[in-house]
């Protein structure tokens, strides 16, 4: 394996390799404590994971260098300043929080240092705010929800109640829903935003849900606020005469073992699940849980598919900034999720939408993959792409 880490979490590093042309310094810029450290952990075994298997298709190596973010936008645009300026890294990856995206992008951009995105998805990241230099490896916010209108019209359920935590993405994630919702022919019965983790009672809402004449109630939900939500909305007694739907990550396989039972017959809609049937998502399963002994989540194959792109930016024979976020916009290639690209109008990633079941399986709750959404582009949103002059 071509890799090497350099710093230890909590610790500064004075360690140096020797410089040759073909390095490539990677600085992880992840939330390694906090509320976000299990995702984090995810994404980061599956960056490793990556390298191990394709590092040899490529000349370059890489050197990891962490940093903690802390989920804390002035910690992170300050370990991101040391990772650009101190450690002067070819390239920098990872990004949990969409606040933490916002607050390093100007620096990113002038700094002209490629960003590979492993998680953030506020759309304006691919849109007005956009840069040559951040490609979006994991997900817009709009992109997972909107292939979720049209479908849930198909099957005959044209009234819907929404719910969400009053944050930027959680408004995303339902606007990106409404949209083709109402487009279909859908109509919102209601819609509530719910105080973002702040909300221990959804008891209110749901009562507002269930007098709404909804056929369905569409939700976004994640981390600690999914598990209760999910208890919660299965405590009250709605999912028989009101079934739940919403993004995938309010049952994501990272704690959808926390909801149990709860979360049976709950469907929802994401760009991966550990289900999928395909050669390279059997292997990439088969790697991940003997690596680390979990099944993958989302957000480990976005750790996965970044390392990835990283690699095969490489393979064209690019190794400095410039040429390196030149290369990232064009990657292509088929993954665990599927096939994947990038849009150059946006640096968002292009990739299948899956709608899926929690079901009660031999080893616990599993997801049954019910539809594969195609692909579609992002609208471009207000982004004015330059080009990066080599």
């Amino acid at each position: 394996m071509k890799t090497t880490v350099l710093a230890a979490l909590g610790f500064a590093t004075a360690l140096s390799m020797p410089a040759n042309a073909e390095e490539i310094k990677v600085g992880l810029l992840l939330p390694y404590s906090g509320v976000y450290a299990a995702l984090s952990n995810d994404i980061e075994a599956g960056f490793e994971l990556a390298i191990e298997e394709y590092g040899s298709e490529t000349d370059a190596s890489f050197v990891l260098l962490r940093e903690d973010t802390e989920v804390k936008p002035p910690v992170a645009l300050a370990k991101a300043k040391k990772l650009i300026l101190q450690d002067k890294v070819d390239v920098m990856a990872g990004i949990v929080s969409s606040g933490v995206l916002g607050a390093v992008r100007d620096l990113i951009d002038g700094a002209g240092v490629p960003l590979i995105v492993a998680n953030a998805g506020n759309d304006e990241a691919t849109g007005a705010h956009c840069s040559p230099f951040i490609t979006r490896m994991s997900f817009s916010n709009g992109q997972v929800n909107r292939p979720m209108g049209p479908w849930m019209v198909e099957q005959g359920l044209t009234k819907v109640f929404t719910l969400a935590p009053d944050y930027a993405a959680g408004r995303q994630m339902i606007d990106g829903f409404t949209q083709t919702f109402t487009a279909a022919g859908g109509e919102i019965v209601g819609q509530e935003y719910t105080p973002f983790q702040k909300t221990q009672d959804f008891g209110p809402f749901l009562a507002k849900a269930k007098a709404s004449g909804a056929d369905a109630v569409y939700v976004f939900y994640a981390g600690g606020e999914a598990i209760s939500f999910v208890k919660q909305y299965d405590s009250f007694g709605l999912k028989a005469d009101l079934p739940l739907f919403g993004s995938g990550f309010l049952t994501s396989p990272l704690y959808v073992n926390a909801e149990g039972p709860a979360a049976e017959g709950v469907i929802t809609a994401l760009h991966y699940v550990p289900t999928l049937d395909s050669p390279e998502n059997a292997a990439f399963v088969t790697a991940f849980e003997a690596k680390t002994g979990r099944t993958p989540s989302e957000y480990a194959v976005q750790g996965f598919d970044a390392a990835r792109a990283l690699i095969e930016a490489t393979k064209t024979g690019a190794m400095d900034r410039d040429s390196l976020a030149n290369a990232l916009r064009q990657v292509h290639f088929d993954g665990p999720r599927g096939t994947l690209s990038i849009d150059p109008a946006t640096n968002n990633i292009v990739q299948p939408i899956y709608v899926y079941e929690t079901v009660a399986g031999d080893a616990g709750l599993t997801q049954k993959v019910l539809a594969t959404l195609p692909a579609t582009l992002d609208p471009v949103n207000g982004c004015a792409m330059a080009p990066v002059s080599n």
